[in-house]
């Protein structure tokens, strides 16, 4: 069908040999190697390698890169707003209905869950990621009572298509006693919101249930915050109820980078950060322009030459290492052809760093990694694949390693990429034969 397709737009001179070639490709000849998932990468660092017949691994580029552009992008947002709050923080995914469309929105859940968020309002990424579910109930609700006499009881609701009753009191018992959490402001915080959550909670207190939050949606987050936990230490108090003191405050309403800076500099009694459209759509860079490009053909190397160094290719196969000091900290990554010996833990390296190809530089490594792993080759899997978990520690680790001068959000240090000597007397080579 896909081929018949192709047939129906192209042009009618192309020849059927083509069609015919078109239904017996596949990839059993293609070998891609790369960083594992989760890993921290740098710019002009490739983290993708893919050999294999030139038309194949063409007809590849716009599915890879439609792949790790967006998701590249929202991990990487995601682990902003993560160093931003600290470890302690609890972060929740909000950003369903500010996503772009279905598939981006479970995008968005899965990779700011690797990012380090905490948990995804977001069911149905959920049920198909395994990453927790929060969330809290809409203001609509509370607005649709008007009055008390509105609540009634209802023991059961009349079985739908010979199914069972439903005990309506029974679920209400069970969510009650896991997930009580209320939100305070549809109308008034002080007056309303507030004082009926510390009566509610104190009554389903004492039929041994335990409220596990209050949440905010308006107004001066952080005041609010300080000012309900003085209410709830008062009733704790009051009432000898103890955990009641520590309820888990939550907050959302736009949160962005700058509203967590606020956070931290004015002081605050929030536990739980729910993160919206600052999060799925990326305002401060809504789009990340990852590249793919061809650095050899038949074993011949080849370069994409410009006048713009940065855009300028790093021609050839190559390996790719990770140098580290000796505090633990990586502090350069080092492109090298294939075929270069790997380098040499205490060993001074004759470098040239990107940006200042002109001049050599000298450094010595305590511990170096190489950073590809195969994962495809000859049409198979032949790694086994992290699980989602397993990614997101991952990514947490990695962002652990930096420096605190490479990782701070304002004004980082800038990360030194460099090239061998070797290879960069390669770079040179096909410059001036370009030319």
């Amino acid at each position: 069908a896909d081929v018949a397709y192709l047939r129906s737009v192209l042009p009618s001179t192309t020849e059927d040999a083509f069609f015919d070639y078109l239904a017996t490709l596949d990839a059993s000849e293609v070998t891609v190697s790369a960083v594992p998932e989760g890993s921290v990468v740098f710019a002009r660092v490739p983290f993708l390698q893919v050999k294999g017949p030139l038309l194949v691994v063409q007809l590849l580029e716009t599915t890879l890169l439609c792949l790790v552009n967006y998701a590249s992008l929202v991990a990487t947002n995601a682990a902003r707003f993560r160093l931003l709050a600290g470890p302690d923080m609890k972060l929740m995914e909000i950003g369903l209905r500010r996503a772009q469309g279905p598939d981006g929105a479970l995008s968005a859940s899965k990779y700011s869950y690797i990012g380090g968020f905490d948990c995804t309002s977001n069911i149905l990424a959920g049920k198909l990621y395994g990453i927790p579910v929060r969330g809290t109930i809409a203001h609509s609700f509370i607005m649709s009572f008007t009055s008390r006499e509105e609540v009634r009881p209802r023991v059961s609701l009349s079985p739908l298509a010979g199914g069972e009753p439903v005990d309506l009191l029974g679920l209400a018992e069970r969510w009650l006693q896991r997930d009580f959490q209320g939100l305070l402001d549809t109308y008034c915080v002080r007056r309303s919101g507030l004082p009926n959550f510390c009566a509610v909670a104190l009554a389903l207190h004492q039929l041994g249930y335990q409220a596990i939050g209050v949440r905010l949606d308006s107004g001066d987050l952080a005041q609010q915050s300080k000012e309900i936990r003085r209410v709830l230490r008062a009733c704790g108090a009051h009432f000898q109820v103890p955990w009641f003191e520590t309820i888990p405050i939550a907050v959302s309403n736009d949160i962005s980078e700058q509203s967590l800076e606020e956070f931290s500099r004015e002081g605050s009694e929030i536990d739980m950060i729910g993160v919206g459209t600052n999060l799925v759509t990326c305002p401060l860079q809504p789009s990340l322009g990852c590249v793919y490009k061809l650095v050899e053909v038949n074993g011949s190397p080849c370069l994409k030459l410009t006048e713009d160094e940065e855009k300028m290719t790093i021609p050839g196969t190559k390996t790719i290492y990770r140098l580290y000091d000796a505090a633990g900290h990586p502090f350069m990554d080092l492109m090298a052809l294939e075929e270069e010996p790997s380098p040499s833990v205490g060993q001074e390296l004759a470098v040239r760093v990107l940006g200042r190809l002109g001049e050599t530089c000298k450094v010595v490594a305590t511990t170096v990694e190489t950073l590809h792993r195969t994962y495809f080759r000859d049409g198979q899997v032949c790694e086994p694949l992290p699980s989602l978990p397993e990614v997101r520690s991952h990514a947490q680790a990695s962002l652990n390693l930096l420096s605190p001068a490479h990782r701070r959000l304002h004004q980082p240090q800038p990360y030194p990429v460099a090239v061998t000597e070797r290879l960069h007397g390669l770079l040179t080579e096909l410059r001036q034969a370009s030319q």
